[in-house]
């Protein structure tokens, strides 16, 4: 019998499914997939350090259950999104003679998530795919949602589509194998869901972010506030038309870093949300929307978790405000050319600020570069 210690039902309609959360969910995977899909053939995509740590465990659990499985491994990190790479996935899935009926697994962090997400969404015209996410960052938010893609030389998942997964499996054990680096930058995106609407959260992290990072109770409960959340707002606005779009508070910034910085190891996804959010709450106290102290009490707490805050936190030298703005430019939440930036009114009170005034972004980072 499986352990699961919490459910989170995404009601999508036909196209619903459950985020099951508990320990060792990867050993009993074999078991959940037997019942709740039959006669399926799987695909695994994985990346080289998930395929070392975790696939043993989710193959003898397959084997176990007597499913037949394939494995695509990929090279690890950011830049493995990439059109190179979902068509390695997707031939990889031809190869193996997947047919339209079987399922693809997603077997990683965020980056394998959205990969793999993508390639099933445009292999034999769609296939279903499961989301099992390692890391916090995916168990958290990249898995749960639908939103799948690849980066481009222009920005950050521009090339993509919304592609529902038929279940999301979060291991709690496979937190345990993460750096302590990984584990605080997959930490940003669990602040992110007090900021925007949740104060409560937010004050509730700040009483027991030891016990996440140390893998008490508190950490599967925090994983499964956040999903709860995201199922909320994905259930209201699935294709990010409307509110979803507030679950990118940090993110137009952090991007734009991510870009900035080649989507490397100097900065990782989580750590750019970080700075993201920060700069944020300081551009929108800079317009008067939020007082200054809320911005002070968010960096405070990154810190305490090992975040980064600011751009001097981020190893080598940064481009110029013109190449941050171009980035910002191509930002997914641009319309007409006009930019939207996810601001707040102070700690779970973020909002959608449309037609910012761009020349009003580049003097902020011009100040925050020259700091």
């Amino acid at each position: 019998m499986a352990d699961i210690a919490h459910t989170v039902h995404v009601a999508l309609g036909d196209r619903a499914y459950d985020i099951l959360i508990g320990p060792h969910l990867l050993d009993d995977a074999g078991a959940i997939l037997a019942e709740c899909f039959h006669g399926r053939r799987y695909g695994i995509i994985t990346d080289e350090n998930v395929a070392k740590a975790q696939l043993p465990r989710l193959i003898a659990s397959l084997d176990a259950a007597g499913l037949n499985h394939t494995e695509i491994v990929l090279p690890a990190g950011e830049s493995t999104k990439s059109w190179a790479f979902v068509g390695q996935a997707v031939e990889g899935i031809l190869a193996a003679r997947l047919e339209r009926g079987d399922l693809i697994i997603a077997l990683g962090g965020g980056v394998i998530g959205d990969l793999a997400g993508f390639a099933a969404s445009i292999a034999r015209r769609g296939m279903d795919f499961i989301q099992m996410p390692t890391s916090l960052l995916a168990q958290v938010d990249s898995s749960v949602g639908g939103k799948t893609g690849i980066n481009s030389p222009h920005g950050k998942n521009l090339i993509g589509a919304f592609h529902q997964p038929k279940l999301v499996l979060a291991d709690l054990s496979t937190l345990d194998t993460l750096s302590p680096r990984q584990f605080a930058a997959g930490y940003a995106e669990v602040v992110k869901y007090g900021l925007i609407d949740d104060e409560e959260f937010f004050f509730w992290l700040e009483a027991n972010q030891a016990e996440i990072f140390v893998g008490g109770p508190a950490r599967g409960e925090a994983i499964a506030r956040c999903c709860a959340h995201k199922a909320r707002v994905v259930i209201e606005d699935e294709k990010e038309l409307g509110v979803r779009a507030l679950l990118n508070l940090g993110h137009t910034f952090g991007h734009a870093l991510e870009k900035d910085t080649g989507y490397s190891d100097r900065l990782l996804h989580g750590e750019g949300v970080a700075i993201g959010m920060v700069l944020a709450h300081g551009f929108s106290a800079k317009l008067g929307f939020a007082p200054s102290q809320d911005t002070g009490r968010v960096v405070a707490h990154l810190q305490k978790s090992g975040l980064p805050t600011t751009l001097d936190d981020i190893p080598g030298s940064l481009g110029s405000t013109e190449t941050l703005m171009a980035a910002i430019a191509q930002d997914k939440k641009v319309s007409r050319g006009a930019l939207t930036f996810i601001l707040t009114r102070g700690i779970g009170q973020a909002f959608i600020e449309k037609n910012v005034d761009g020349s009003a972004v580049a003097a902020y980072l011009d100040e925050m570069l020259a700091k």
